[in-house]
């Protein structure tokens, strides 16, 4: 009896291995299951990562990914780098643009949001025979342009609120400019452009 004994606990597994054996089995079983919905999901975001854009009047098509802001889209793949990315976190208005007539900053957007949007950024404002906009000609007058880094983005701010409000007041144009930091420090060029903006009869 005593034999039977000892060769039955000769042949069975240790506590440790039995618990490294159930480690093993479960890391198995789980990593198994990560990989399925990793899979799974990488074929879901596949499917619908190319993307219509309706950019300046015309429509892009372009591969976006899950997390891609649209000003990487903008900058990155469809070469419109007139879009500023300052900060990037949605504080600089440097890389404002206008989602049907009202303007964003696309730092803070995804583009795959976007889809069906009117998208018009600083290059979408030539005329048809490379004419400027009214704003960016009255900028220029006004001398509103310093180093032009922020300038896109006051620009496309304008015009947002030139389309809803033709005869801005000065406060009106200064809550308006509110989210465009300007390193340079020339507000006062940049709110005269587009009270003179305004007195223009071109729309």
């Amino acid at each position: 009896m005593a034999d039977d004994v000892e060769q039955a606990l000769a042949v069975a597994p240790s506590r440790r291995d039995l618990i490294k054996g159930v480690i093993a089995s479960g890391a198995a079983v789980s990593t198994s299951g990560y990989l399925f919905r990793a899979r799974s999901a990488a074929a879901a975001g596949t499917a619908a990562r190319l993307l219509t854009l309706n950019v300046n009047g015309q429509k892009r098509r372009v591969d976006v990914l899950a997390q891609e802001t649209l000003a990487q889209t903008l900058r990155g793949k469809l070469g419109l780098t007139g879009t500023k990315l300052g900060c990037n976190h949605g504080e600089c208005g440097a890389c404002t643009v206008l989602l049907d007539d009202v303007a964003v900053y696309s730092c803070s957007i995804l583009t795959h949001r976007v889809r069906g949007a009117r998208i018009t950024t600083i290059e979408g404002l030539e005329g048809p025979h490379g004419e400027l906009h009214k704003v960016q000609t009255a900028f220029i007058a006004e001398l509103a342009p310093q180093c032009g880094f922020c300038t896109p983005g006051q620009i496309l701010s304008a015009v947002a609120l030139l389309k809803v409000n033709p005869k801005p007041t000065a406060d009106a144009v200064r809550q308006a400019l509110a989210g465009n930091l300007c390193r340079c420090g020339a507000y006062n060029h940049y709110l005269k452009g587009v009270l003179r903006a305004a007195r223009a009869d071109v729309a």
